[in-house]
């Protein structure tokens, strides 16, 4: 699976926002910099997450971007989902809607597995557990198996 860069950098604005909550709205150039996020790029991400009712925008000198929500009402997976699409997808299609015959017919049951793991992950870690450091010990415990850093 790959997350991509644009995913990547919505989940990085979103923490930024997180931590930022009680200071009032943030400029896209100060999450930018914050984050080494290519601005330009981060304003598309941004719009992206405020039509996905994310974020908030305020217009003026005193403007810029908040949360339209409590951080720990913001799931890693709205954001990526808001941005990308859905999380897990083969050719561009949901599992549920694929079909195999013959040898690759058990195929579906692995890819609707896979899906069913990556949204229990994503799904059940707030944006507010990233942002203070402290991940469900359900997601903490993978980080321990001796092969989850190491690729194959």
């Amino acid at each position: 699976m790959r997350i991509s860069a644009r995913a990547d950098y919505a989940v990085r604005a979103a923490l930024q926002l997180a931590v930022s909550q009680d200071d009032g709205p943030l400029k896209a150039e100060a999450i930018a910099d914050a984050q080494d996020i290519p601005h330009k790029f981060l304003e598309g991400i941004l719009n992206d997450m405020r039509r996905g009712g994310l974020v908030l925008s305020q217009r003026g000198g005193n403007g810029g971007y908040r949360l339209a929500k409590p951080a720990t009402s913001i799931s890693i997976a709205d954001v990526i989902r808001v941005v990308d699409g859905p999380l897990v997808s083969v050719r561009g299609v949901r599992p549920p809607d694929l079909s195999y015959t013959g040898p690759a017919a058990s195929l579906l049951p692995l890819w609707i597995a896979l899906r069913s793991n990556v949204r229990e992950i994503l799904e059940g870690v707030s944006l507010a557990d990233v942002a203070t450091s402290d991940l469900p010990a359900d997601v903490s415990a993978l980080t321990d198996v001796p092969d989850a850093w190491t690729n194959p």
